[in-house]
């Protein structure tokens, strides 16, 4: 008993030390970014380590990273638009991969480990499915006259998720990558062109201004 105690404790304070980390990070970059709009010119290794921090950070779920890059938007303006797109995109499939490759049976341990032995059971389960065992598991737990039409348009829905606002309470755009990624459902090209068209608008809109917000 003593032993499974101090594991699980063990694991609780890597996560809380990780938190904090990943905390740390976002307040450093948040605050680099005010000095993107301090000279005439980006730095340009400063901004490569923001894109990197940025790109790393929206891949977390529940880490609210998409505020990072609207900061780089409205200080950095057109001329960083397109990074910050790239950088996007690569965040999310940074998440996505993650899901893919992550196998269920550890995330069941983790969680039953957490005591959350109800989701620690449907995620072993899931992972004993194949992708169209899964569809079918999910097309019985939808209303039926919706399922059909939410199953067909998946790739839509989940890019209102992921511009939904406030996702964040629900994982961010990170955390719904990473359940794509996890339910097998998402195939890695199809993924690919619907975060890029998701989370085009804002950097498109911006580069078109050519302009930081701040300087409206």
């Amino acid at each position: 008993m003593l032993p499974r105690l101090m594991l699980w404790l063990l694991r609780i304070a890597v996560i809380l030390t990780l938190a904090y980390a990943l905390y740390a990070l976002s307040a450093w970059v948040m605050a680099q970014t005010q000095t993107l709009g301090n000279g005439p010119q980006l730095r340009v290794g400063l901004l490569v380590l923001l894109l990197l921090a940025y790109a790393l950070l929206i891949a977390v779920p529940f880490v609210p990273g998409i505020e990072i890059g609207l900061s780089l938007l409205m200080l950095g303006g057109g001329s960083i638009a397109p990074f910050v797109y790239l950088g996007t995109i690569a965040g999310l499939m940074l998440a996505y991969f993650t899901g893919l490759h992550v196998a269920p049976a550890l995330v069941g341990r983790w969680l039953a480990d957490l005591g959350l032995r109800r989701a620690s059971e449907a995620v072993m389960r899931l992972g004993l499915l194949t992708p169209p065992q899964r569809l079918e598991a999910l097309r019985a737990r939808l209303p039926a006259r919706l399922a059909p039409h939410l199953l067909r348009f998946r790739h839509v829905l989940l890019a209102l998720l992921i511009n939904l606002p406030g996702n964040a309470v629900i994982g961010g755009g990170g955390g719904i990558c990473l359940l794509a990624g996890m339910s097998r459902l998402y195939a890695p090209a199809p993924m690919l062109l619907t975060i890029a068209l998701a989370v085009a608008p804002v950097p498109l809109l911006i580069w078109a201004m050519g302009r930081p917000l701040i300087a409206l």
